[in-house]
């Protein structure tokens, strides 16, 4: 759902109409809340909250397996490090 112009509700206003705000974001409207005429926070449906970051740890998940493989095929390829070459590099 595109945000609108009316989406846009500065601080002291959202104070004003927080009721009013709170069951638009529970039929699916996300608010922004502006302070100083600048975005501040936005008010959106817990559900879609959670649905966000489930989205978030999927794609930490899909990162991380990118590099697990990008490793394995650089141990495929010979392209490693010995403990000891770390430790003289590192002084460790």
């Amino acid at each position: 759902m595109p945000i609108t112009s009316e989406d846009i509700v500065p601080l002291g206003q959202a104070r004003a109409r927080l009721t009013e705000m709170t069951d638009a974001a529970r039929n699916g409207a996300e608010k922004i809340i502006t302070r100083n005429g600048e975005a501040f926070v936005a008010l959106i449906d817990a559900r879609r909250l959670d649905h966000y970051h489930r989205l978030e740890r999927e794609h930490i998940h899909m990162i991380l397996l990118d590099e697990a493989e990008q490793g394995w095929e650089d141990v495929l390829a010979g392209r490693v490090t010995s403990t000891s070459e770390l430790k003289a590099k590192y002084g460790r």
